[in-house]
C-alpha cells in the first residue's frame, strides 16, 4: 500500500477510535530498507517517546569500528566494521548475528581496514549477500555460512578512483539478474555484474557533464527507478547526478550543477519523472524533470534551492506524501519539511535543534506517519511527526551509549528501534503497548 494510502487509512482508523492492525515486519534487505528509500512499512508503533526513552531490550557489542548500517533477513542481522582477527591486527569484516539470541554467527574478513573503520550496508539476495569494502574489495558471500563465492577490486579491475580521500562507501544494488556498483571512472562510471558469478554484464562510458565537482564515484547508495518505460540507475558521483539505462548501461543524463568537489552523499529521491537531489559543502538542491525524446533524456531544472534555503550533509532525505523531510545545514541536522514539487518551505526548526542540544547531521527514518532523527553527537533521537502542518517533536531520548559519530543509518523493524555507534548495536521497543 502506498505510504500515502496508509498514513490516511491509519489516521481514520484512530479518528474513529478503532485499532490499527499492524502491519507484519518484511525483511530490511539493504541500506535504509527494502526499497532503499528510508521508509518502513509497518504500523503499530509508538507516536510518541515515553518518560525515560522507550525500552532497551539488548546491546551487542562486536560490530566493530565503523558506520555501516545493518541489514535484517531470515532471522540474521549482518553488518560490517573494522575490528581485530585472532593474533592479529584489525582487519574489515563483513560479520553475520542470529536475531534471536544476538549470538555471532560467522564474521568474514574482506581487506584492510581504514581509519574509522566501515561505510557499506550488506545487501542480502536469497542465500547471498554483498558488500563493499573501503578499499573497494566487492565481495559475494554465502548468507549461512560468510563463506566467500566471489570477489571483485574496483579499482584493480576498472581503474576505480573516489572523488576524495574517505573511500568506498556505498551499499552495492541488486536488481534481477545483476549487482551494480560505481567505480566512478569516465570509462566504467557504473558497472553490473552477473550476480552469481561476478562477470562483468556491462560498463558505463560517461561523458563530461559539467565543471563542478571532481571526477571519481561519490558517497552515494544507486536508487532504481522506471522512468518513460526506461528502467534506470540513478546515483550521483563526483561531477554531479547521473542516469543510467538499467539493460545496457547507455549513459542517459547528467546534472552537474548538484556536484561539489569535497563529498556528495545523499542518494536521489525519485517520484514519476521527478527526480529530487541534494548535497552540502555550500551547493544545495535541485529537483529534476526527465523527458524522453526518442531514445534521449533530458533533466531539466524545476527548481533550485541555495544552501541557505536546504542542504543535506549526510543523514539523507525522505519523501512522503509531497513533502520531503530531512536534515538541513552542514554538520548539522535541523528538521525541514519543504514541497516536493516547488521547493516552499513548510517549516524549519532552527530554534527546536538549538534547545534540543541535537549536535551534527541526522539520519533520518520514517515508519507509521512518524520521522526517527538519529544525530550523530550527543547519543539524542527524536521523533517528529511527518506532518506539513507544523514541526511537532513527539520526544526525544539519549542513546545508552554514546561513541560517535553515529553516522549509522537507524533501523526500525519488527516495531524495534536499531541504533548502531561504532562496535555497540542497540535494540529498543517501539511498539505499541
Amino acid at each position: 500500500m502506498p505510504v500515502t494510502l496508509r498514513t490516511q487509512l491509519a489516521a481514520l482508523l484512530v479518528a474513529c477510535g478503532l485499532s490499527v492492525t499492524a502491519v507484519p515486519a518484511a525483511d530490511w534487505p539493504r541500506f535504509r530498507g527494502p526499497e532503499s528509500n528510508g521508509i518502513c512499512p509497518e504500523t503499530g508503533l509508538i507516536h510518541e517517546i515515553p518518560e525515560g526513552g522507550p525500552q532497551l531490550l539488548w546491546q551487542l557489542q562486536g560490530c566493530g569500528t565503523g558506520y555501516s548500517s545493518i541489514s535484517i533477513a531470515n532471522g540474521r542481522i549482518f553488518t560490517m566494521g573494522d575490528r581485530p582477527a585472532a593474533g592479529e591486527d584489525k582487519s574489515q569484516f563483513v560479520i553475520a548475528f542470529d536475531l534471536a539470541t544476538q549470538k555471532e554467527l560467522w564474521a568474514t574478513k574482506i581487506g584492510p581496514p581504514h581509519d574509522d573503520g566501515s561505510r557499506c550496508t550488506p545487501t542480502i539476495d536469497g542465500n547471498r549477500l554483498y558488500a563493499l569494502g573501503t578499499s573497494s574489495d566487492l565481495v559475494c558471500l554465502d548468507v549461512a555460512t560468510g563463506a566467500v563465492q566471489w570477489t571483485k577490486n574496483l579499482e584493480q579491475e576498472f581503474g576505480g578512483k573516489m572523488m576524495s580521500m574517505w573511500r568506498w562507501s556505498e551499499s552495492p544494488l541488486v536488481d534481477g539478474q545483476q549487482v551494480v556498483v560505481t567505480p566512478g571512472v569516465s570509462e566504467a562510471v557504473m558497472v553490473a555484474l552477473d550476480k552469481g558469478t561476478g562477470e562483468l554484464i556491462w560498463k558505463c562510458q560517461m561523458p563530461e557533464i559539467g565543471d563542478r565537482g571532481k571526477d571519481g564515484a561519490g558517497y552515494t547508495t544507486i536508487v532504481v527507478a522506471e522512468i518513460d518505460g526506461v528502467r534506470q540507475y540513478l546515483t550521483i558521483v563526483g561531477r554531479g547526478a547521473i542516469g543510467v539505462d538499467a539493460k545496457t548501461g547507455r549513459f542517459l543524463w547528467g546534472y552537474n550543477r548538484i556536484a561539489n568537489d569535497v563529498a556528495n552523499i545523499p542518494s536521489p529521491v525519485v517520484r514519476d519523472r521527478y527526480v529530487f537531489v541534494t548535497t552540502s559543502y555550500k551547493t544545495g538542491s535541485a529537483l529534476l524533470k526527465l523527458t524522453r525524446a526518442g531514445d534521449a533524456f533530458t533533466a531539466e531544472e524545476v527548481y533550485f534551492l541555495t544552501p541557505k534555503e536546504f542542504e543535506n550533509h549526510h543523514g539523507g532525505v525522505v519523501l512522503i506524501d509531497d513533502c520531503i523531510f530531512g536534515g538541513d545545514g552542514r554538520n548539522s541536522g535541523t528538521p525541514v519539511c519543504l514541497d516536493f514539487m516547488t521547493g516552499a518551505i513548510k517549516w524549519k526548526a532552527l530554534d527546536w535543534k538549538r534547545t534540543a542540544r541535537a549536535g551534527g547531521s541526522a539520519a533520518v527514518l520514517y515508519a507509521d506517519g512518524h520521522l526517527w532523527f538519529r544525530y550523530e553527537r550527543d547519543a539524542l533521537v527524536a521523533l517528529i511527526e511527518a506532518t506539513p502542518d507544523e514541526f511537532r517533536v513527539k520526544g526525544t531520548f539519549r542513546a545508552a551509549v554514546d561513541d560517535g559519530p553515529a553516522w549509522a543509518h537507524p533501523v526500525v523493524h519488527d516495531g524495534k528501534l536499531y541504533l548502531r555507534t561504532n562496535d555497540v548495536l542497540m535494540c529498543y521497543d517501539v511498539a505499541m503497548p
